[in-house]
């Protein structure tokens, strides 16, 4: 695990954008954590470095927006009204999950049952004036990605 303070916005997407640079097709990114602590900032950063143009806004009312115009296709999850996971089966997350798109899911806690095993875990925190990134990686590609994040 891999922990950084952030101490504004331009800081939340300056490591947004530097996990975004090394995603790769099919990569789970899963944000949990503090309601407003900068799990859209983290995916509008991060979809900034997949060169995707489009104006990024949390799904919750439609629980996905997909993105086809970067270098990757990137899946927008909020799962936050999502009562149970058969619901997500009921939306194509198989589908999505399986294909070579890039998933980040907010509120990935609440289906943790039905993820994938490998994934980037993301959990973003109040700390003080700031916030805090926690990084678990689990798998090695996604070890390598943590790796490479420095500040």
């Amino acid at each position: 695990m891999k922990e950084f303070f952030l101490e504004n916005e331009k800081f939340t997407e300056k490591i947004g954008q530097k996990i975004g640079k090394r995603l790769f097709p099919g990569a789970i990114i899963c944000l949990n954590g503090d309601l407003g602590a900068g799990k859209t900032t983290i995916t509008k950063s991060i979809a900034k470095a997949m060169e995707i143009d489009d104006d990024i806004t949390s799904p919750t009312f439609n629980i996905v927006n997909e993105y086809t115009d970067g270098k990757l296709l990137l899946y927008h999850f909020d799962v936050y009204r999502i009562s149970s996971s058969e619901e997500m089966y009921e939306i194509g997350f198989e589908e999505y999950i399986n294909s070579d798109g890039v998933c980040i899911i907010e509120w990935s806690n609440l289906i943790e049952d039905i993820l994938p095993e490998e994934r980037l875990e993301l959990l973003l925190t109040y700390e003080g004036e700031g916030r805090k990134i926690s990084m678990n990686p689990i798998g090695d590609k996604y070890k390598k990605i943590v790796e490479e994040v420095t500040v």
